[in-house]
């Protein structure tokens, strides 16, 4: 018999989306304190969204509220788009941070979020990456087979991994990066993002317009810098399918992580993602005076309710 469901307050949030239900949704329970883990679980994997989050008291000295990040088939020790989202939850349902900056208290430790109230964002400061430097080529290998390319193609490749599993290979321009057709089932390690640089070759934009960039490879007029795609395998296990992310800030901070260390691109600067699924995402990378990379978009409350669990 299932147990007494409590009602709690719940809230959608579109993140990273450069116009209305155009990022990638997450959920968010605003207090599941006293929830167990299998219901958790089932939540998350009911929604059916790439991430659910649950918010709970927390438990490490400075942190304002404690987060949960889980998919519908494991948890995140850290996730990018959800700490937007649930930052952007709780403040709307309230919250009051008790600096000036938000402090997130996840797996991967305290995570602060600064507010540009002008701007109507939010960014992130990027956790340090868990594990970094060049894939093997046996991965290399494995990583083009399932993205139905030749690893001749490939620039260069790296982990971006901060918490998340990400890595990356890159390509010569955004249009290769759009015309992928990956198997989802052969990803290997589960996760894989891929970029290329806007503006490499003529005619890469979405629309198929010109989007060259400038010559010391950063986006010309303000525009993004480099097209990027996340997938994510198949889960045999929880028979979870596999599934291209709509728009991803871990895998995006780890990606500027990398480029800042190679020198490729002087911040500030913008990513797109979510142009192959039809979404406008746009990803705001910034370092501050003490380097501090900070990974900032939109976070719209685009439902707030209460749910029964």
């Amino acid at each position: 018999m299932r147990a007494r469901s409590t009602s709690r307050p719940f809230a959608q949030v579109d993140v990273f989306g450069a116009s209305p239900f155009r990022g990638n949704p997450l959920a968010v329970v605003l207090d599941a304190d006293g929830l167990d883990e299998a219901t958790m679980r089932a939540f998350a994997s009911w929604t059916n969204l790439s991430e659910t989050t649950f918010v709970l008291p927390p438990t490490q000295e400075g942190a304002d509220y404690r987060v949960r990040i889980l998919t519908p088939s494991t948890e995140l020790d850290f996730a990018g788009h959800p700490t937007l989202g649930t930052a952007a939850a709780w403040l709307a349902a309230g919250g009051v941070p008790a600096g000036e900056r938000i402090v997130q208290e996840c797996g991967a430790g305290l995570v602060e979020v600064r507010r540009d109230e002008a701007a109507g964002t939010l960014a992130f400061a990027a956790p340090p990456l868990r594990r970094s430097g060049p894939l093997d080529a046996e991965h290399v290998g494995a990583a083009a087979a399932a993205l139905g390319i030749d690893p001749g193609v490939v620039r260069d490749h790296a982990w971006v991994d901060n918490g998340a599993g990400w890595c990356v290979l890159e390509l010569g321009s955004a249009a290769e990066v759009l015309a992928l057709a990956p198997d989802l089932a052969a990803i290997p390690g589960r996760k894989i993002g891929a970029l290329g640089v806007v503006g490499s070759t003529e005619g890469d934009g979405a629309d198929g317009t010109d989007t060259t960039g400038a010559a010391d490879g950063s986006a010309a007029a303000g525009g993004p810098a480099y097209e990027v795609r996340g997938f994510v395998a198949a889960d045999p296990e929880s028979g979870t399918a596999g599934y291209e992310d709509p728009v991803t800030g871990s895998l995006n901070a780890g990606i500027a992580q990398w480029m800042l260390e190679r020198g490729a691109l002087t911040p500030p600067w913008t990513a797109r993602q979510g142009t192959a699924l039809r979404r406008d995402g746009l990803v705001h990378l910034d370092v501050d005076a003490d380097g501090t990379l900070w990974v900032g978009g939109t976070a719209r409350v685009d439902l707030r309710g209460s749910i029964d669990i």
